[in-house]
């Protein structure tokens, strides 16, 4: 997560995240009592950060061992209160992580084309659109 700060991304939450449906959409959004705050290993307990919430979620990105990444993944999907988005599977260690997720991000909002792999077009059409 700090790697996608450091990139101009906003915080939504850390730890805790709150997830409501809305308007065919899912939300998420930080519990009040953790508004802003982001713990940082090393550091300690940031607090004030600006929030991007409560954001629509267009991808889900599962935090696994390199090991559980196929170099070709199946599609995978997630559903919540009838709401499916895509899913990635990351390696949060992994250098190239903030650029996945951001590629992928791209994929899901229709702005990047992913012609096979975690999910494609024609096998992933959320009500969030483009």
């Amino acid at each position: 997560m700090l790697r996608l700060i450091d990139q101009g991304w906003r915080l939504v939450a850390d730890d805790q995240v709150m997830v409501s449906a809305e308007a065919g959409s899912l939300r998420a959004a930080p519990p009040a009592a953790l508004h802003g705050m982001l713990e940082v290993r090393g550091l300690g307990i940031l607090r004030d950060l600006p929030v991007a919430a409560p954001a629509v979620l267009r991808l889900v990105a599962r935090l696994v061992p390199r090991a559980e990444i196929p170099r070709l993944p199946e599609p995978e999907a997630w559903t919540a209160a009838g709401i499916t988005l895509p899913v990635i599977r990351l390696d949060a260690f992994a250098a190239s992580a903030a650029a996945l997720l951001r590629l992928a991000l791209l994929a899901a909002l229709g702005r990047a084309r992913l012609e096979a792999g975690a999910f494609t077009e024609s096998q992933f059409t959320g009500p969030q659109g483009a």
